[in-house]
């Protein structure tokens, strides 16, 4: 079923379930002020940045009944129209992350062509509610845990916009809120900065303190013709030549960036270097923070724009943060803690589940404070594996977390924390969640008994998983096909290292097909198109104003059919998609014997040919 005709009969039920009956006016004598109200659900996710958003839906496609919890009026976290932080994370293009990330990103370019984050917003909550077995509850925010011996049994949640407490139980809680709220449980965790010699990280000079990575706030400008000074609020800084007086030396070690404020390219619209509250408490001090970065934020435009050299010229003010994004608070503990040194070999696991690509990008909690540069890039891998074991507690045995809160180091932290390995991260830690629940076990008990069955589902649902290949069906590793389509059934659904590992088809002109000398039973198949990955070329615009409209990869297949035959007989369309603008599509369809089945193409999205990684038959 397509996501809009899911949302569609969504909002026929609602339509139904509120309808209004006449009730007596309410006073003190017959209506209470606050709501209690009691849910259950198999999987509590706390937390709806993208993390959160990928676990909850990657647990509730696999079986789980899921109940996510959001403390905002929006999804998305850092990325959502309220933080507007870019979403980054490998740095080459053919390790691009896929699964539902670029799902949602290639329905963000359906929908919202023009970039607006308002309705960026929305593309991520219609990927939640369109999926029955989620029960979304936003502007909740978890107040405390209840525990049955060391087990959470259930969490209390307050939603201050409908006056409602809730209890939630549930079998299974992930804390995907980066701050890492359920530690009410008396989960193990970890804030600050490691002595580098604990686990040898060469890279951290300093350490053994409370000290973090700082929060930003970010400006969005609008070209203009117009030309106006900017006159910042009295309470803001306002900066002089001075203050940015400083020398600022390139690094002469191989593999080593230093960065600094960029304070001279509105053009670059990039002010993430507006950075402060490392050295306080980015949890309980986060309102003093919130108010020094507005200070700051003011004060640099008003600086940049009246500047007299003119670097601000054609350039307004359009957008500004109310809201900090954060990069390092709570880190919890699980059975491994990620390191500098993982990320630097590679992170070559058993139990791999995700991966990332960043670099170690450690900054200076001192941040925008500091006179010279406020932070440090170290060279990674091209990508690195990241494990389970670094998604579960080691002492509360039904804890899960995704995000900014897994089990690592700061500096394992510096290169984990971008919002494209957050997504996969959730992702691995929904589709870990589903197989407990599905086996009765806990989290640890996946990782010793069924961790190859999870890294299977996630390889099946388009997340590539570092140093192995998916493997395909066995309808599809029996069938006969033209040696020019072989690369459809090799597992490599993406190109790597120059091959291009798929087949080019003409709409209606040229077709794959698949043959086996006897009938075989098929119901369904598995389908891999050609998204386009270019590191970044799906991230939302720094300048939102344009209108400059985004489209679809023209090399995606826009609508095909699936046909099959049985001996001589002729072929039958069992499967048509009129509309496709997703990587990864799952058809199921009527149980039919054949003894081949074919994919046509009928449209592009404006390229000649339509490119196909994989085919699978089920």
């Amino acid at each position: 079923m397509k996501i809009s005709l899911r949302i569609a009969l969504t909002a026929t039920l609602l339509a139904c379930q509120f309808t209004s009956t006449a009730q007596e006016m309410r006073t003190e004598k017959n209506s209470p002020v606050i709501k209690e109200v009691s849910l259950e659900g198999d999987f509590v996710v706390a937390g709806g940045g993208l993390a959160g958003v990928c676990a909850a839906v990657s647990a509730a496609r696999h079986g789980a009944d899921v109940i996510l919890i959001q403390d905002r009026p929006v999804l998305g976290g850092n990325a959502s129209s309220e933080m507007r932080m870019g979403i980054v994370g490998v740095l080459k293009d053919q390790y691009t992350e896929a699964g539902l990330l670029e799902e949602m990103q290639l329905r963000n370019f359906y929908y919202n062509p023009l970039q607006r984050y308002t309705m960026w917003d929305d593309v991520i909550y219609s990927t939640v509610i369109s999926e029955p077995r989620i029960k979304l509850l936003l502007n909740t925010s978890v107040e405390d845990v209840i525990m049955d011996g060391d087990r959470i049994a259930a969490v209390r949640c307050w939603n201050g916009n409908a006056y409602t407490k809730y209890t939630i139980k549930g079998k299974l809680f992930a804390d995907c809120t980066g701050d890492g709220i359920l530690r009410l449980s008396g989960a193990r965790f970890r804030r600050g900065r490691e002595f580098p010699e604990e686990f040898g990280e060469t890279n951290l000079h300093q350490g053994g303190d409370a000290k973090t990575m700082g929060n930003s706030i970010l400006l969005q400008l609008r070209k203009t013709n117009e030309e106006h000074p900017f006159i910042a609020p009295e309470w803001a800084y306002h900066f002089t030549d001075a203050d940015f007086d400083y020398e600022t030396p390139k690094s002469t070690i191989p593999g080593v960036k230093f960065n600094y404020k960029r304070i001279y390219n509105p053009k670059d619209n990039n002010f993430w270097w507006i950075e402060f509250g490392g050295t306080l408490d980015t949890i309980f001090d986060a309102p003093d923070i919130q108010f020094e970065l507005k200070r700051i934020a003011y004060g640099i435009w008003e600086y940049m724009k009246n500047h007299p050299d003119g670097r601000g010229k054609g350039y307004e003010l359009d957008w500004i943060g109310s809201l900090p994004g954060k990069r390092e608070s709570t880190r919890y503990i699980g059975p491994h803690i990620l390191t500098q040194n993982d990320v630097l070999s590679g992170g070559h696991f058993e139990d791999v589940v995700a991966y990332g690509g960043w670099t170690l990008d450690d900054h200076d909690p001192e941040a925008f404070h500091k006179k010279g540069r406020i932070s440090v890039e170290y060279k990674c891998p091209d990508y690195f594996g990241i494990p389970f074991d670094c998604l579960y507690s080691v002492n509360v045995p039904n804890l899960m977390f995704a995000g900014r809160d897994i089990s690592c180091t700061h500096m394992g932290l510096s290169a984990t924390r971008v919002m494209a390995t957050t997504a996969l991260l959730g992702q691995a830690c929904g589709t870990g969640a589903a197989v407990a629940l599905e086996k009765g076990v806990s989290p640890a008990e996946v990782r010793s008994h069924y961790i190859g069955q999870v890294q299977e589902m996630l390889e099946d649902d388009d997340c590539m998983l570092p140093y192995r290949w998916r493997k395909p069906s066995a309808l599809t590793i029996s069938a006969k096909l033209p040696e020019e389509c072989e690369v459809l059934r090799n597992g490599i659904d993406r190109g790597w290292d120059g091959a291009d590992n798929g087949v080019w088809l003409s709409p209606g002109e040229e077709s794959v097909v698949y043959c086996w000398k006897k009938p075989v039973t098929v119901s369904g198949a598995r389908l891999i198109f050609d998204s386009h990955f270019k590191v970044r070329s799906k991230r939302m615009r720094k300048l939102e104003a344009t209108t400059e409209r985004v489209r679809i990869p023209g090399m995606m297949a826009k609508s095909y059919r699936i046909e099959v035959k049985l001996k001589k007989g002729p072929w039958t369309t069992v499967y048509e998609c009129p509309l496709n603008y997703t990587r990864l599509n799952k058809v199921s369809f009527q149980s039919v014997k054949a003894d081949a089945v074919r994919l046509v193409i009928t449209e592009t999205w404006g390229a000649e040919k339509a490119h196909v990684f994989a085919l699978d038959v089920l």
